[in-house]
This record gives structure tokens, sequence and C-alpha cells, in this order.
């Protein structure tokens, strides 16, 4: 069992209280922080948490805190990592890591050097439908991946932080875009190397100085893509959806919005929360049916705390929030000058020089094979390239 410190009672604080809570969990919030106390009470109310405090470095080094959980705002991350490396607490940080790779690389290095425990607290990746595509993927089912997917939308945040561009360091691509890309490192493999990133992010709908809109492109090693699309500007709830393309198979999740839980209702009774980022509570709802498993909550505690009592690295490290937020360093510097921008990154611990494999397949002796498929009337059909010639040719095999 597991004493914990949240440090944050709003909403993220909330979520991870429930999941560490929920389904008779042994580990338990015994401290929380808050930076005003009428939160700090609140909560310590709500989930019987017996110590509460509006000093960070108090409840930090508080004799019940074993393990210190960062539900901050992004302008705090450092701070509260540096204080649990000052009182050797392990530390498990929300996301993004760090408002840039500079602040994330500092906390990365501070907890290795000084033996702490450090978790990247990244929910998306341990979605149920997230961990068994995954599997499939390192099982090779869908053969090499070429190109993989990730969009997160919805109506905006809900606190005022993440509206500042000086404590949130960012806009969408920060909020959202840093879950997109470590999706994509996990399918394409978090050792291959990002190198650069092209990216067009535009303030469209909401009146602040950070983006609410953005695509971008990041390009790998080994010649995948990974692509993310992110807005604070869509209506209709939070919209999660994963693609993977390979040479031998496609991935397609839909993990929030559109999952089969589907319900009409004029408006009748209670009404209330629906599901987060939920616009409405009449019309047609999208419910979801245990919200802290489906976002990957649950999986991702378990995988902290096991790889904790076991000595072993987490799955989600500080390592990986600093290379999100090193190639979302890039995408924003894209943003600006309209070109591909170099992913930079001074401390990588991934494969180097890794090629993009061939293109050229063998069909036999004298041809590279193109692709073969199945006619309407069943006749089969295979489409060839000469070696010496470079000519296309078309093989057919009538029924």
């Amino acid at each position: 069992m597991a004493k914990v410190c949240i440090l944050g009672g709003g909403f993220i604080g909330r979520f991870y209280a429930d999941s560490l809570h929920g389904q008779r969990g042994r580990d338990r919030v015994s401290v929380v922080y808050a930076r005003r106390e009428e939160t700090a009470i609140r909560f310590a109310t709500d989930y019987a948490v017996p110590h509460y405090f509006t000093d960070m470095e108090e409840a930090i080094k508080h004799s019940e805190t074993e393990v210190v959980v960062i539900a901050l705002p992004n302008n705090l991350h450092e701070t509260a990592v540096n204080l649990c490396v000052k009182h050797k607490k392990a530390v498990l940080c929300t996301k993004p890591l760090g408002r840039n790779a500079e602040e994330a690389l500092r906390m990365t290095k501070a907890c290795e050097e000084a033996g702490v425990f450090a978790g990247y607290l990244e929910d998306l990746c341990y979605t149920p439908k997230f961990m068994k595509s995954l599997t499939s993927v390192k099982n090779g089912a869908i053969g090499r991946i070429l190109w993989s997917k990730s969009r997160e939308t919805h109506p905006g945040p809900h606190s005022d932080w993440f509206w500042d561009i000086n404590m949130a360091g960012g806009g969408a691509i920060l909020d959202l875009g840093c879950h997109c890309i470590e999706i994509a490192r996990n399918f394409i493999g978090k050792d291959i190397k990002p190198v650069e990133v092209m990216c067009w992010a535009d303030t469209q709908v909401k009146p602040i100085d950070a983006e609410d809109h953005a695509i971008g492109l990041v390009k790998y090693e080994n010649g995948a893509i990974g692509q993310f699309e992110v807005s604070w500007t869509f209506r209709g709830g939070m919209d999660l959806r994963d693609e993977v393309m390979g040479t031998e198979g496609t991935i397609w999740i839909n993990s929030f919005l559109r999952t089969g839980f589907e319900m009409f209702t004029s408006g009748a009774g209670e009404g209330g929360y629906v599901a987060e980022k939920a616009e409405s509570s009449s019309g047609w709802q999208f419910p979801v049916g245990d919200e802290a498993h489906e976002l990957g909550y649950t999986n991702m505690f378990t995988d902290m705390f096991n790889a904790m009592e076991k000595g072993i690295e987490p799955n989600e490290t500080f390592y990986d929030g600093y290379v999100v937020n090193a190639i979302i360093d890039a995408a924003y510097k894209s943003a600006k000058t309209k070109l591909w921008e170099p992913v930079q990154l001074p401390e990588w611990r991934g494969q180097v020089g890794v090629q993009k494999p061939s293109v050229y397949n063998e069909y036999d002796a004298d041809h590279w094979f193109i692709k073969d498929e199945i006619l309407p009337n069943g006749d089969k059909k295979v489409i060839l390239k000469k070696k010496t010639t470079g000519e296309i040719i078309e093989l057919e095999t009538w029924k």
C-alpha cells in the first residue's frame, strides 16, 4: 500500500483520486495540497484525506507522504519536482512534463541524479484499447509501422490557467498534442528518433495569445510519420481517435466520443454530468461506462506502483515526457517559420543511424513486387516492376 500526496485539488487531481481509491484500491491519498484552503478542505472531505495543506513543501515532506502525484498547472511542475527531489519522495507528474524541453530535461536529470523514482502520467497511453492495440503492433500483426495518426479535440480546457500562455507554456499543441505525440511514439517505437516537424497552428476562435487549433507531422528516422490533430474549438464533446497504418494492416481506435454507448434524453430528470467535456445534458448523449478506466488512469497507476515496487522503470518515464516536449518545441517553431524544423534532442537515448527500409521486395529473379488483388469477377491481378528496365507490368490469372 502506498500513501499518496496529491498536489492540486482540482479537476485532474480528482480524477487521480477517483482512480486511486476506486475498485477497493489499496493505495490511498493521505495528503493533499491546494493553493486555496477551501479547495483543500473540500478535497479532503470528499476523499477522506486526513491531512491537507496550502503549503506545498509541508505536504511533500509530511511523514504520511510516500509518493507525490503532481496535478498542478504547468508552471508549477518544476518547483514541485525539485521539492520531491529535496525530500527524496517518489514523484509522478501529469502531462505535459514541462512547458518546454529545457524544463523537462532539468526535471528528468534532477530525479535521476538523486535516485528518485519518477513517472510520467500520460493516461492516454494506458487506455484499454490503446494497450491492446499496442500489443498487436509489437507482435507484428500489422507489419512495419508507416503512419500513426492521433486526434484529440474538444471545446477547451476547464481551468483559467490553461488559457494563460505564460502559466501553461502554450495552447492546444502543448495541452493535447502531448498525448497524440506520445501515442504515435509508442506505435512507431520509442527508440526511433524523431527528426523534424512540420506544423500549422492558428488562433481561430478563442481570444487568447496561444493557438486553439493545430495539425502537425512528425518525421522519424526510420521514415515513419506521426500525425497529430488538436483543437480547443471542436464542438460536441471530446473526440479521441487513433489510427495506425502498417505494411500488413491497419488499426482504428475511437476511445471516447462514439464508443457504442448512445442515449437520447429530452432533458427530463436531474441531468448533470455526462462525460468529460460534454456540452449538454439533453439531446443525444454519449456517456462513458467507466470514465477513469477508459481514459487510462487505473492502468496508469497500476503500472506506476508496480514499477516502483519492483525497482524498474514504468512504461512512461520523465525521459519520455522530455522527448515529447522537444517535439512540441519544434512544432511551435515550425508553426511560425512554415518550414520543417529539426527536433533538438541533446539527450537522446534511443537508436541512432536508423535507415528507412528498402521499398524493393522481390517477386522473382526478374521482377519487384508492387501489389496483388482479387478483381470483382474473381480474377487475380499482380502488378510488378521489371528489374532491368523499370517497366510496370500486370499479370492476370483468369478463373
